[in-house]
């Protein structure tokens, strides 16, 4: 088993690793295992184009059409929200070299707003947001993939649950093994998903050619299959911001950037316009070849347009869904273990999830956290419900992240901005977060006033757990024996503890992280 990074003495006495922290310009003087700086620009883009493209445009992308009522403003909606979505991510990326640690907006809020914001951000993505999504996105690739061998009824559900619990399994063992490996997982499936939508939209356009386009010409396209509702159209803003979702997940992992000041906004600039054009032609695609009355009543748009037009080829498209989910949860696992390994390096979690295998560099523990977090989830019959009640919160720190944008700049007006962007971007931000949050709450106050419920759940954790220093030494004690426990059972396996390196490749807080029995 590899040893992982060996160590020089410097002239100061300190520890130094071999991996210089490039992202610092200077060398990280004191921590001894890091995680890698193996992300490079075309694996940044992926992990924003591969979480944001789920199997929502292949299987139901009729939400925002049915909530438009018409097909040209459905196509307004797309591309505004795209708009937005790129405003948004153009603020986090101040954000992401302002402040380069990884986890992304729970470290931001943690550290503008304080501790108590901080961890309700990661609590409810630890206890709702990440398990559910992911659960659902395993579930998706699973019915996809067994949908062949039952053509004429539903697979059964243990053989989806298991289906799903294998995909995850695996996925979580790569992840484990090597940065590296997942990041290339993430590179091809999110190029399958890409090629399987540049298909939908070359055939759209071959449609148009044919004189295919009813539906797209002026006088067609804003015709109503019902009246225009100003509460539906602010519910298709919103679900077309919901598809935009994972959009931010590229800021989890700023430490495993190479070159993050540069690469960190590349990646936005280049992925979500990416993504918005896919969206906005795959739409288009589809109304060449459906009505919108067909499109509203498929429960597979995807699948319908392959078997309208690709005929014998049409087993491409169910292919294409079970890809792109597979990466999808490849990329959400990525990520949100690296949210609650930031959550355990700040103390809002068990310190044990903070550890990185010394020869790997992967927060193993943290994956594994992940894993059976999810595992768990599959086992219950309420996660739709769960996602509807939490999705309004997710949103909601959405505007509170960029609103700390603002903050800061007050706050810290002198503070070091690799990225400095026009202030009128975050208020353009919020201002179209403050009208849909104000609608959801006015339309769904039940959903919203239960998800804030499971958010306040919070609030005596992080006060016992947490603000309360002074706790029985029984508290703390459990945590060691079961990081004791891990350590003698991983046979040679070796973690330590890691701490965030700051702007000048020192530690942003704290003391040096300390092995576990090295």
């Amino acid at each position: 088993m590899a040893e992982g990074p060996k160590k020089r003495s410097s002239s100061s006495g300190q520890s130094e690793t071999e991996e210089s922290q490039s992202d610092a310009g200077k060398e990280a003087g004191s921590s001894g295992v890091a995680l890698k700086k193996e992300i490079g620009l075309v694996s940044a883009c992926g992990i924003i184009v591969g979480n944001i493209i789920g199997s929502g445009i292949f299987v139901s992308p009729k939400g925002v059409l049915e909530n438009a009522s018409s097909v040209g403003l459905a196509i307004i909606v797309w591309v505004a929200t795209g708009v937005i979505t790129a405003i948004g991510a153009l603020c986090y990326a101040e954000l992401g070299v302002t402040i380069p640690k990884s986890g992304g907006d729970y470290s931001y809020v943690k550290d503008i707003f304080g501790g108590l914001a901080g961890f309700l951000r990661l609590w409810i993505a630890l206890l709702v947001i990440y398990p559910t999504n992911q659960a659902v996105i395993a579930l998706t690739f699973s019915n996809y993939v067994l949908q062949p061998l039952f053509p004429s009824c539903i697979p059964p559900e243990n053989g989806l649950r298991l289906l799903a619990a294998v995909c995850l399994l695996l996925l979580t063992w790569v992840n484990c093994y090597s940065v590296r490996w997942a990041t290339r997982v993430q590179d091809v499936f999110t190029a399958g998903k890409l090629l399987a939508l540049g298909l939908i939209i070359v055939m759209g356009f071959v449609q148009i050619c044919k004189g295919h386009y009813y539906w797209l010409e002026p006088a067609h396209a804003f015709e109503t299959f019902r009246d225009y509702d100003i509460g539906l159209i602010a519910l298709a803003f919103l679900q077309g911001s919901f598809a935009y979702g994972g959009w931010n997940f590229l800021n989890y992992v700023t430490e495993e950037l190479v070159d993050p000041y540069r690469n960190l906004p590349r990646a936005i600039f280049i992925s979500i316009p990416l993504v918005t054009f896919v969206y906005v032609f795959a739409n288009v695609a589809y109304v060449t070849a459906m009505s919108p009355q067909e499109l509203l009543a498929s429960n597979a748009v995807a699948v319908t347009f392959g078997e309208k037009l690709l005929g014998v080829m049409s087993w491409i498209m169910p292919i294409s869904v079970a890809l792109s989910t597979f990466g999808g949860v490849n990329g959400s696992l990525f990520t949100s273990s690296r949210l609650f390994f930031a959550g355990a390096r700040e103390g809002h979690l068990p310190r044990l999830l903070a550890m990185i295998h010394v020869g790997r560099c992967t927060p193993i523990p943290a994956l594994l956290f992940t894993c059976i977090s999810t595992l768990l989830m599959l086992c219950t019959s309420d996660i739709y419900t769960l996602i509807n009640y939490v999705g309004f919160i997710n949103y909601l720190f959405y505007g509170v992240t960029v609103a700390g944008q603002i903050v800061l700049r007050i706050k810290e007006p002198n503070m070091y901005r690799p990225i400095k962007v026009s202030l009128i971007w975050p208020v353009i931000y919020l201002l179209f977060w403050a009208f849909l949050l104000v609608f959801s709450l006015y339309s769904e106050p039940v959903v919203c006033g239960v998800g804030l419920a499971i958010m306040m759940t919070g609030v005596p954790v992080y006060f016992l757990g947490i603000y309360w220093e002074n706790k029985p030494q029984c508290f703390d004690t459990n945590i060691v024996h079961a990081s004791e426990l891990l350590d003698s059972n991983s046979r040679g396996i070796k973690y330590k503890s890691s701490k965030p390196h700051g702007p000048e490749g020192k530690d942003n807080e704290g003391d040096e992280g300390k092995p576990i029995n090295s």
